[in-house]
């Protein structure tokens, strides 16, 4: 979650880790910050910098309204940030150079320039709240803080006069320095994960983007149909401007309209192609679905729509194997049901009396299932798992329409990818095999999705 934090530090407020503990302690970790050598009042972009590589969260530090000009032309408020924590008065002038011209409502005030920044800037507060609000930013994702909170009475007053939405206000005060940092939490929905995740990953990946970073292309057979930069870099800022700032009340649709245009471009590819892998089907199938029966994809929570965007970046994109930030923001929406590193390593390494991997295991029971739905359905076989669910997906019966089933199947997708079923013989006897597949010993972004989504793709 990104914060934009403004704050003079009047009052008292120290440029140290006690004022930012105060402030975000139960929400990034400042132990390792050192105030000798970090003074994020004098250089605002010391604490960015911190937060970037401590955490996957950032706070961006706007000291007055100046600041907060430069921070809007240089940056985009409606796809940066998640949250605004702003001071009310504004009015320690200490970091604020008067001499700055800004175009603002207040320049022709007083015939004296500065004297006209100077006054206003004591409520620039409320202006920027103001400004937020016509920018789009929900006043719910706003808070007010005040040295004294009887100061934000007459503004409340004012707002409802004018049936302005109600905002968060807190004291600074130690009291209410936890009731700031509850409401901080709260603020972090798994739609905001969601929402924050995607566009950060399509930040990422655009501002990198070179040809050589296109894999997508691998997996299509037509020349013409195989895309170029510009043409990615528009999917990707579709991509990034769909979830909007203001959660819905009907996210299920805008999750499924989301997933559509996600896995549009899998039209053009072709199974046939040299480059193909088995990840590929859970995009493919994705698609397929999608597109032939939505209602399979009509309650589809922030987990699922993080699993598919982390699948289809990794499939489209060249990443290195190191797990990439907004995968580690997105998977986190798994973490509650996550098993821990050492637990899933040693599902991947310990063996129990048949010598079988304990993952395995519960591959080898999902095809089971599966082979046994498709009997019942009366679908024709298929020794791959993504085949199989295809195939009853095409089918008309009252699995095809089975929400819980199939999201469980594009789960299952993952693990088949890799661990993929054969034909072995055995004494004159055909027997379904599979191959070991050690997730410690391959590239660490794998290891860390299985881990996340074991639970979600063997549950009952």
């Amino acid at each position: 979650m990104n914060v934009l934090w403004i704050e003079d530090f009047g009052g008292g407020l120290t440029p140290d880790d006690d004022t930012l503990k105060s402030f975000f302690k139960d929400f990034i970790d400042f132990n390792e910050w050192d105030s000798d050598e970090l003074n994020f009042v004098k250089r605002p972009m010391d604490l960015t910098t911190f937060c970037q590589q401590k955490s996957v969260h950032r706070i961006w530090l706007c000291r007055n309204y100046f600041d907060y000009v430069e921070f809007k032309t240089s940056h985009s408020i409606m796809n940066e940030i998640d949250v605004v924590i702003t001071d009310i008065r504004l009015n320690d002038s200490k970091h604020v150079d008067f001499s700055i011209s800004v175009p603002a409502p207040y320049e022709n005030k007083y015939e004296d320039p500065i004297k006209s920044r100077s006054e206003f800037h004591e409520n620039a507060g409320f202006y920027i709240f103001n400004d937020l609000i016509h920018l789009g930013v929900p006043a719910e994702k706003m808070c007010f803080m005040t040295g004294e909170k009887n100061s934000f009475k007459t503004f409340e007053e004012k707002c409802a006069e004018i049936y302005t939405p109600k905002v968060n206000a807190f004291e600074k005060s130690d009291s209410d320095f936890t009731k700031l940092r509850i409401w901080l939490k709260e603020q972090e929905s798994g739609y905001v994960k969601l929402r924050r995740g995607i566009i950060e990953g399509c930040h990422y990946i655009a501002s990198n983007l070179i040809e050589d970073k296109i894999a997508f292309n691998s997996f299509i057979s037509e020349n013409e149909k195989r895309v170029n930069v510009d043409e990615v870099r528009d999917y990707l800022e579709v991509l990034e401007k769909f979830l909007p700032w203001r959660e819905s009340n009907n996210k299920s649709m805008l999750h499924k309209l989301f997933v559509r245009t996600l896995s549009h471009e899998w039209e053009a590819t072709d199974p046939k192609t040299k480059g193909w892998i088995g990840l590929a089907w859970i995009m493919k199938n994705t698609r397929n679905w999608i597109v032939h029966n939505s209602t399979l994809f009509s309650e589809l929570d922030e987990k699922m729509v993080a699993y598919l965007f982390t699948v289809n970046m990794r499939l489209m994109f060249n990443f290195d194997d190191a797990v990439q930030n907004h995968e580690k923001i997105l998977l986190s929406l798994f973490s509650e049901n996550a098993l821990s590193e050492d637990t899933f390593r040693n599902q991947n390494t310990t063996r129990d009396k048949d010598k079988v991997l304990f993952v395995n295991q519960k591959i080898k029971s999902s095809y089971v299932d599966l082979q046994n739905l498709a009997s019942k359905t009366g679908v024709r076989d298929a020794i791959r798992f993504s085949s199989l669910a295809n195939n009853i997906q095409e089918i008309q019966s009252s699995y095809r329409n089975d929400k819980k089933l199939f999201s469980k199947l594009l789960y299952q997708m993952f693990w088949h990818a890799h661990s993929n079923a054969k034909v072995k013989v055995n004494k004159g006897t055909a027997e379904i095999d599979f191959r070991e597949f050690i997730y410690p010993e391959y590239p660490h972004y794998l290891f860390e999705i299985a881990r996340h989504i074991s639970s979600d793709s063997f549950s009952q």
